[in-house]
């Protein structure tokens, strides 16, 4: 049996409405059975579709997309997978997986790490957006010696790069275990494969890396912009100081002015 897995993110947080949802397989993160496949949803934004028809995967994203969603802000990812009972578990010739059976536990640890995926893969892009952003600037000041002028759109790049770590370490937590492999421990393996192939932990290593390079471009920027603000504050203030002694010494001599 082949199936497709398909991870969607949707948006930074997803709430979902559980009254009413049949066949829970799991709480933290919600997941249930759709028919004959599997619906896995998690709180910073992603949905993890397995085994569904096109029109089931629709009805789902659908349902689930928060109103005020971005289109283009939509990061996918498809991971195929084959249920062979007679065969070893491994990774397929095709690129995806081979299993010899699927059960709600593989089907967590397996949404566990496309989530990771594809949550990775939007703050790579946006972060990899950042730097282009910030190039000129870089490159303003290696060649010209000219230091950005606008200290707004510095802040919002530190804004950025410390709201995509916290997203990125606090709420994806891409360095920890799914909590299933507490109840199933013979699923080590198949989640070390997983995150082995994806290069979770890698990427995420990684994007904090590129993000704490990032915050500490744009503070030096905004130091050099604020030291430069003060040495003209400086220089005006000097300014007054030597025309009011000019005033003061010209109506010293010349009374009469």
């Amino acid at each position: 049996m082949r199936l497709e897995a398909r991870a969607v993110l949707l948006g930074d947080r997803l709430m979902v409405d559980r009254t009413g949802q049949t066949g829970v397989i799991s709480t933290a993160p919600f997941g249930y059975r759709k028919n004959d496949g599997y619906v896995v949803v998690f709180r910073y934004g992603a949905v993890v579709l397995i085994g569904l028809q096109d029109a089931e995967e629709k009805s789902v994203l659908d349902e689930l997309r928060p109103e005020k969603a971005n289109p283009g802000l939509v990061e996918e990812e498809r991971f195929s997978i084959e249920v062979r009972p007679d065969q070893e578990e491994g990774l397929a010739t095709n690129g995806g997986i081979q299993l010899k059976e699927l059960t709600a536990a593989h089907v967590l640890v397996l949404a566990d790490v496309l989530a990771k995926s594809v949550a990775l893969a939007r703050y790579e892009r946006e972060t990899a957006s950042v730097f282009d952003t910030i190039e000129p600037a870089a490159a303003a000041l290696a060649f010209g010696g000219r230091i950005p002028s606008d200290r707004k759109a510095m802040l919002q790049l530190i804004g950025s790069a410390l709201l995509a770590q916290h997203r990125v370490s606090g709420r994806i937590a891409f360095a920890e275990k799914p909590e299933i492999l507490w109840e199933h421990p013979e699923l080590e393996r198949f989640y070390a494969r997983l995150e082995d192939e994806f290069e979770i932990v890698e990427r995420g290593t990684l994007l904090n890396g590129k993000m704490t390079v990032l915050a500490s471009v744009a503070e030096t920027f905004t130091d050099m912009m604020d030291t430069a603000r003060s040495a003209r504050l400086e220089l005006l203030i000097v300014l007054l100081i030597v025309a009011e002694i000019i005033i003061a010494a010209v109506t010293m001599f010349r009374p009469g002015i």
